[in-house]
């Protein structure tokens, strides 16, 4: 399993890339996640216009396995929801950092208890 080092996680196994030029971040699940999930077979992703509040749940993903919820990692506005994992759920297992992605938010407030890679790494073992 490896943990882009650009990015930082949160315990409950989302990463959370860089900001873009106008405080936009992309919000995602782990491949550590995604494994311990299963097949993906739903998304119930954040609306657009929606504000999320870190550590607080904002959708959920359904597996053949279980349903877990998705919790936010910073506190913002939903800019976007990736439609094409709504369309195809199989993106988060096969791409979980590329074409995988959940939502873009525009941060707002960010808790200082984000992780590195190596220190998410360290904490899913």
């Amino acid at each position: 399993m490896s943990n882009p080092q650009q990015l930082r996680y949160t315990k409950e196994h989302e990463w959370l890339s860089a900001t873009d030029e106008n405080g936009v971040a992309t919000v995602g699940i782990t491949e550590f996640a995604a494994n311990s999930l299963g097949d993906v077979v739903f998304a119930q992703l954040p609306e657009t216009g929606a504000t999320v509040t870190a550590g607080e749940t904002c959708g959920e993903l359904e597996s053949t396995k279980s349903v877990s919820d998705l919790y936010a990692p910073v506190t913002g506005e939903v800019v976007e929801a990736n439609q094409d994992v709504v369309d195809d759920p199989s993106l988060v297992n096969s791409a979980p950092f590329e074409g995988g992605w959940l939502f873009k938010v525009k941060i707002t407030d960010e808790p200082a208890d984000l992780l590195t890679a190596d220190e998410y790494t360290a904490f899913a073992g």
